[in-house]
C-alpha cells in the first residue's frame, strides 16, 4: 500500500488542470495517503520544492485556469544527472508513487522516472492539441476550442461588416486539431493545417467563388505549424485581390475556466490516476476511450503518433 504519493503539472498550461489536481488529491487523501504537490514541474522536482495537499487545500480550485502548483519547462531533466538528482528527492521524501499531468514532453520525462527508479508513475494528458496516443480527448481541449470559436464568431462580425478576409492564426505547431475542429463548427472558408500541404492558388479560388456566391466575409483558420498567418495572407491578397487582416489568437488559447466537459473528464481522469497508483500499477497513462477511463501503456502512447482525422478535412471542404 502506497503511503505517499505527489502530482505536479508540468509542460503548457490547459484549462481543467487544477480540477485534476484536485481529484487526485482529494482520491488518495480519502484513502488516507499523503500527497505533495511538486511545485514549477521537473525543476521542482529536482528542486525539491515541494508542498503536502489536503483536502481543504484544493477547495475553490476547480473553476481556475492555469495551474495552482504552476509549471516551466526544465532542460536539467533531460540529462542523467538531472534525473539523478530528481530520484533522490523522491527518495529521501519517501514518495512511492507519482502522478504526472501534462502533454507528451512532460509524460516522456513520467516514463523515464518509471523505467529508472522505483517509484511508480501514473501519467494523465493535459494538452490543448489533442495529439496524444491513447484518449479521445485531453485535458484543456474543449475549453480551448470554445475559446477559439467564440473569437472567431466575433472576428466574422467584423469581417462582414468590412466584407474583408481575416486569417485567423491558432495554436498547433504539429497538429492541426484545434484549427480543424475550430474551423467546421464556425464555417470558416478554408482550413490550414500540418497535415496537409497547403494549395495557395486553390485557396484563393475558394474565396473567389465564395465572393461570387454573394459571400461578404472570409475566414480562413491556420495552424500556427502550417504556415505563418501573415504569409497566408500575404498570398491571398496577390492572388485575390482581397483585403485581408491577421488576428493571431496567441495564448490566450491556453486560459479560462474550463468547460464542464473538462471539468468532468479531470474528475474522472485524476481519480483514475489516483486509484491507478494504489492498486500498484505503473508506467501507464489513463486515458478517455469510448466514454470509458482505461490504463493505457505510457510507453506505447508515447511511441504512436496520433492521427488527426482526415475525413474531418474532406468535410470542412464539403461545407464550406
Amino acid at each position: 500500500m502506497l503511503k505517499k504519493i505527489a502530482v505536479m503539472t508540468s509542460g503548457g498550461d490547459a484549462p481543467g488542470m487544477n480540477a485534476t489536481v484536485r481529484a487526485v488529491v482529494r482520491y488518495a487523501v480519502s484513502k488516507g495517503v499523503e500527497v505533495y504537490g511538486i511545485m514549477r514541474g521537473y525543476i521542482g522536482l529536482i528542486e525539491n520544492d515541494f508542498v503536502q495537499l489536503k483536502f481543504s487545500d484544493v477547495g475553490g480550485i476547480m473553476e481556475r485556469g492555469g495551474t495552482i502548483l504552476r509549471t516551466a519547462r526544465c532542460e536539467e531533466f533531460k540529462v542523467d544527472r538531472g534525473r539523478k538528482e530528481a530520484y533522490k528527492v523522491l527518495k529521501d521524501r519517501q514518495i512511492d508513487g507519482l502522478v504526472v499531468i501534462g502533454g507528451d514532453g512532460s509524460l516522456t520525462g513520467a516514463t523515464l522516472i518509471a523505467n529508472e527508479s522505483d517509484v511508480k508513475v501514473v501519467g494523465i494528458p493535459a494538452s490543448i492539441d489533442n495529439d496524444i496516443h491513447g484518449t479521445d480527448m485531453c485535458i484543456g481541449v474543449d475549453t480551448c476550442l470554445n475559446t477559439v470559436v467564440e473569437n472567431i464568431q466575433k472576428l466574422k462580425d467584423t469581417a462582414s461588416s468590412h466584407e474583408r478576409a481575416f486569417i485567423v492564426e491558432t495554436m498547433g505547431r504539429n497538429c492541426g486539431y484545434i484549427a480543424l475542429v475550430s474551423g467546421i463548427t464556425t464555417g470558416a472558408e478554408a482550413i490550414v493545417i500540418p497535415e496537409v500541404k497547403v494549395d495557395f492558388q486553390a485557396l484563393a479560388d475558394k474565396l473567389l467563388a465564395g465572393k461570387k456566391r454573394g459571400k461578404i466575409n472570409s475566414i480562413v483558420v491556420v495552424a500556427e505549424g502550417a504556415a505563418s498567418a501573415y504569409t497566408v495572407a500575404r498570398h491571398l491578397e496577390n492572388r485575390t485581390g482581397y483585403e485581408t487582416r491577421v488576428s493571431i489568437l496567441g495564448h490566450i488559447q491556453r486560459g479560462g475556466s474550463p468547460s464542464a466537459f473538462d471539468r468532468l473528464l479531470a474528475c474522472r481522469l485524476g481519480s483514475g490516476a489516483a486509484e491507478a497508483l494504489l492498486s500498484g500499477q505503473n508506467n501507464v497513462m489513463m486515458g478517455l476511450q469510448s466514454d470509458g477511463i482505461v490504463p493505457v501503456d505510457l510507453n506505447k502512447a508515447l511511441q504512436t503518433k496520433k492521427e488527426i482525422d482526415l475525413e474531418l478535412y474532406k468535410l470542412a471542404n464539403i461545407l464550406s
